[in-house]
């Protein structure tokens, strides 16, 4: 089933409207379709290797429609107002990826926001369990489109311009190691950030240098006192 379906989707790359093809492709996968759009993106290159950003757009922006798509299901269709998962997700859970995935997907939003959202769109993580999880955990919208803007166009546009310099001898390097290569820059990214923001954030606030209310007692003496009762009482006279 999958092999035909790969078939398929190569197939469209000897059409006229191949580009078509790879907008709705980058657009589905981003909330349900099985296969990534690199697959129809790296044909199309290879084949026009002068479009190749062109292709990169276009698969950018059918991606991006694509995970404000996913988005949506997980904000309105994925919970009802009582609480239990609707039949599209139950639908889901039983074919695709479990509730349990979706679980642990959203403790990783509650710890890491942006750069979790990045990683599912650099690397060969299933961007759809992402996209879903982000409406139906309800995490900041902007930033998830932020995130997924940046990370699917380093990915699509790093492959374009692969093919765009070296050609087709380049396509098996990328078959065998472009998903290895982008699980570790994504890996050596967040780690040099958060090692960054350790080394250079803000340090612990000062101690608060105001007179504890016990020593301003012992400051006042009884003389002290004395005097502002008078002053007290001087006052209310007037």
């Amino acid at each position: 089933m999958v092999k035909r379906l790969y078939n398929w989707v190569l197939s469209w790359s000897e059409s006229r409207w191949g580009w078509v093809a790879l907008l709705f492709i980058a657009l589905f996968e981003a909330s349900w379709f099985p296969l990534p759009p690199d697959v129809l993106l790296i044909a199309l290159c290879l084949g026009a290797t002068k479009k190749s950003f062109r292709f990169a757009t276009i698969c950018l922006f059918g991606s991006i429609v694509g995970a404000a798509l996913g988005y949506g299901i997980g904000h309105f269709m994925w919970i009802t107002p009582d609480g239990d998962p609707t039949a599209l997700a139950s639908l889901f859970y039983e074919y695709i990826f479990s509730q349990e995935q979706f679980d642990n997907v959203g403790a990783l939003y509650d710890r890491f926001n942006f750069w979790i959202v990045f990683t599912a769109g650099f690397t060969p993580l299933p961007f759809k369990l992402f996209t879903i999880a982000g409406g139906m955990f309800d995490i900041n919208f902007v930033m998830f489109i932020i995130a997924s803007f940046v990370s699917r166009g380093m990915r699509f546009f790093l492959i374009a311009g692969l093919i765009w310099k070296f050609g087709a001898p380049i396509k098996s390097f990328i078959d065998k190691y472009f998903n290895l290569l982008a699980s570790l820059f994504a890996v050596l990214l967040i780690g040099f950030t958060a090692l960054a923001f350790w080394l250079f954030g803000s340090t612990e606030a000062p101690a608060d240098t105001e007179t504890p209310a016990a020593d301003i007692e012992e400051v006042v003496t009884p003389e002290l006192k004395e005097n502002i009762n008078i002053e007290k009482c001087d006052t209310l006279d007037l």
